[in-house]
């Protein structure tokens, strides 16, 4: 879409590039270099009739280049498209054909397109690259059109972000960690659920659930309820999460994110995922993607987009998936789900507007497991038991309908608008076990829940782009309402009689929750059941010349409970953000932040009362390089994040309380690269050093203190076997700790696990055959109680294939 009010990050990315690459192209004395030229060899394109702009963005990303123009020069025009194996210099002549349009090649992978009679300037001064003679002016352009490398993601690399500001901002502008897991870094993992790619961010830790799906750490905290297309979710909804082809791309933010709205309450002091989802496109999509493996089942799933006019100003998306599978490794039934996610948006000359639908059903079995029956791992039950019933499961059901609206209100200013509804629906069955090490006996209970939930939430945003001199502001001034409804919940629990002997038979299996006497009984949420959360904030992103980059925002947030037994409570506060960046040389970025959490906590106290609100601060330093010309990206960061106090242990049984905890104090160090290091060849490796420190002496559990991640993929390039490719990797954590139930703690070893893949490549089809647990060894979660110890055991193979259409 071509912008009408260019940020700050659209304009540095253009006079970064053409005062430097135009300098270079454009005719100048005798002696001048040659001007370059675009990679050699052929691409093979699809790009059908369709405005110029969405055209121009459909070759940058199919040829992997960047393409910089002036919207003044491209609106209202149309191409006639091309297609076929190509060089991108005639690509680019076939779409640019009867629309009076030239371009020129400034470096080996990016171009400008301008009018013929664009007339060269005598000189102009870049503080990148001096005085070049005959040299137009560049900084009279307006808004621009930027494709390939400035605006996606080029292979691993994420270039940009709008989820940690709420507008499109360069990483390297941001004074703050964000990891972005991109299109082509899923494909090559051969993933299919954000568990398996966000697992390996630095700073993450990827928590198995009992009876429900993976939950996530950040920087040693709950990642909360997450956020969508920046929109903060409500109570369960990072439980239920949409298939990855659904996704465009996952950010991982990190660091308190309060800021932002995101005020679950199960602590996101650490930071907070947000997955961007796949949104209508003028550029064709016939995607079809299928995959089959012994234990992860079928899938099956679909992605189509396009335009419903000639004009390409309404266009459309509709993915859907589906999968089922027979059994987990121990023995649960398998994983089924399914999903639909329809769309709509219209792109006017000064209005856009994105109205959608999505709907999940997802069953995900309990996680395959043991129990220990005395200290340590050396004495846990069978693998190959089966500790419970094939029924066990949890089961979420998603209906969400929401719409993103903006309207540029003259050539400064914009108004955004941005809304989602959601109701949810939960429930589930499973045996549980406890007083594991009691005499080597434990007893089994049969426990059943069911739970319904509805939010929404509203977004309204002003936001500007305007010049002070040297000054560049990108301003943004906007109100959030929020309110959650957490319905009523029903569960119980029944004991089997005796206690079982610790010696378990494989065959010897429990009979299904649903056999057994169980008589759900209705209880109201703990601390009410409505929510509110309104905030009013106010953001200013300042560039200072080229070096300089300044983040300030505030927020006014205010939570209010009301409902169930205890009266209505409310708690509001200020929290802030400040972070400075320092460019010393182009591609080299320095920074340092503030940043403040704030938190209601819906939980009573033994009084009766919701708990005291929490406070966190963090502070991070960090550096960006960008290297192999600007493809890839060295981000390294150290953080300490003080928690005043935590939640300790929930009382089960009535009335219901919880306690304040000691608090704690996190620190660490993250080091990631991400990229290409040479034609083919794209790496993505991460190290995460840790440190969690509870106030009150007491050790923490869960909490590895260092992790290692590393993932490449090449693609051989032409020759004989250019049409294959292969990725592998490997990701390893030192030890850490397991919590006994009665009281102290158990050792889990260090994990180190493999995985690799190969992959044929076609015209419209590929066929990637992966293996996963490549050394077939015995793989702890990090997070483990004497009566639930995750494990994986095992090689397991997986073939998936997709088609173009």
């Amino acid at each position: 879409m071509t912008s009408h009010h260019p940020t700050r990050w659209r304009r540095q990315a253009l006079i970064a590039c053409m005062a430097w690459g135009v300098a270079a192209a454009w005719p100048g004395p005798a002696d001048a270099a040659p001007a370059p030229a675009l990679v050699s060899g052929t691409t093979h394109f699809a790009i059908p009739a369709q405005p110029l702009s969405s055209a121009l963005m459909a070759l940058g990303r199919q040829a992997d280049v960047q393409v910089l123009t002036s919207s003044a020069a491209i609106a209202g025009q149309r191409s006639t498209g091309t297609s076929g194996s190509l060089k991108v210099e005639a690509a680019l002549a076939h779409l640019l054909k009867g629309t009076g349009l030239d371009y020129e090649v400034i470096g080996k992978r990016t171009v400008v397109v301008r009018q013929r009679d664009f007339t060269p300037a005598i000189s102009y001064q870049s503080p990148l690259s001096g005085t070049k003679p005959s040299v137009p002016i560049v900084s009279v352009l307006d808004a621009v059109q930027v494709s390939g490398l400035v605006l996606y993601d080029v292979g691993f690399l994420g270039k940009t972000t709008r989820g940690a500001t709420r507008t499109d901002a360069q990483l390297t502008d941001l004074p703050q960690s964000v990891s972005i897991v991109t299109r082509d870094l899923m494909d090559s993992r051969q993933a299919f659920e954000v568990a398996d790619v966000v697992r390996h961010v630095a700073g993450v830790d990827y928590v198995d659930g009992f009876g429900g799906p993976p939950l996530f750490r950040i920087r040693g905290f709950s990642t909360g309820n997450g956020l969508t297309d920046g929109m903060p979710n409500g109570v369960a909804r990072i439980e239920d999460l949409p298939p990855l082809i659904g996704i465009e791309r996952v950010e991982v933010l990190k660091g308190p994110e309060t800021i932002l709205g995101e005020a679950s309450v199960a602590n996101n002091f650490g930071g907070s995922v947000n997955i961007v989802m796949k949104r209508p496109q003028a550029e064709p999509v016939r995607h079809l993607l299928f995959s089959t493996g012994r234990y992860d089942g079928t899938r099956l799933g679909i992605d189509l987009a396009g335009p419903l006019d000639q004009q390409g100003r309404l266009t459309y998306r509709m993915v859907a998936a589906g999968n089922r599978a027979g059994r987990t490794v121990q023995g649960y039934h398998g994983q089924r789900s399914g999903y639909l996610a329809p769309s709509l948006a219209w792109q006017g000359d000064t209005t856009q507007l994105l109205l959608g639908l999505e709907y999940i059903d997802n069953r995900v079995p309990v996680a395959d497991h043991t129990v220990l029956f005395g200290p340590s791992l050396a004495e846990s039950s069978s693998f190959h038991t089966l500790l419970g019933s094939p029924d066990d499961h949890a089961r979420f059901r998603t209906r969400r309908a929401f719409y993103m609206a903006e309207q540029a209100l003259g050539d400064t200013w914009s108004l955004r608008s941005r809304g989602q509804y959601v109701s949810q629906h939960s429930n589930g069955q499973a045996w549980a076990f406890a007083d594991t090490q009691r005499f080597g006996l434990t007893e089994a209970t049969a426990s059943t829940y069911r739970y319904a939930d509805a939010f929404y939430t509203l977004q309204n945003e002003l936001a500007a782009s305007f010049d002070q001199g040297a000054l560049v502001h990108d301003v943004l001034l906007g109100i959030d309402y929020a309110r959650t409804h957490t319905g009523n919940s029903a569960a119980s629990g029944v004991v089997t009689g005796a206690a079982i002997n610790a010696e378990l038979q494989p065959d010897n299996l429990l009979p299904s929750v649903k056999s057994q006497d169980v008589t759900l009984m209705r209880t109201r949420p703990l601390g009410g059941s409505w929510s509110s959360n309104t905030g009013i904030f106010a953001q200013d992103q300042l560039s200072i010349g080229e070096s300089w980059n300044v983040l300030a925002t505030v927020r006014h947030a205010t939570y209010e409970l009301t409902g169930g037994d205890a009266p209505a409570t409310r708690r509001s506060k200020w929290v802030s953000r400040l972070g400075v960046v320092y460019k010393p040389a182009p591609d080299v970025s320095l920074y340092a932040s503030s940043n403040t959490g704030f938190q209601v906590d819906a939980l009573l106290g033994e009084d009766g009362r919701p708990l005291p609100p929490s406070v966190s601060r963090q502070i991070e330093v960090g550096t960006k390089l960008d290297l192999f010309d600007q493809r890839a990206r060295l981000t390294a960061a150290w953080y300490r994040i003080r928690l005043d106090h935590s939640i300790n242990r929930i009382s089960p049984e009535p009335p219901h309380f919880a306690e304040p905890g000691p608090g704690q104090t996190n620190s660490g160090v993250e080091i990631e690269f991400q990229g290409q290091v040479m034609p083919g060849l794209d790496v993505s490796t991460s190290y995460t050093g840790a440190r969690v420190r509870n106030h009150d002496g007491s050790l923490p559990y869960g909490a590895p203190r260092h992790q290692w991640n590393a993932w490449a993929s090449y693609r051989f390039q032409p020759g004989a076997l250019q049409s294959w490719g292969v990725a592998g990797g490997v990701f390893a954590r030192s030890r850490t700790r397991g919590r006994v139930e009665s009281g102290g703690y158990f050792a889990i070893p260090g994990q180190l696990s493999a995985e690799a893949n190969l992959t044929w490549y076609g015209d419209a089809w590929s066929a990637t055959l992966g293996m996963k647990n490549l050394f077939a060894r015995t793989l702890y979660a990090v997070n483990a109680e004497s009566s639930f110890v995750p494990v994986r055991e095992g090689r397991t193979f997986l073939l998936s294939a997709t088609y173009d259409f």
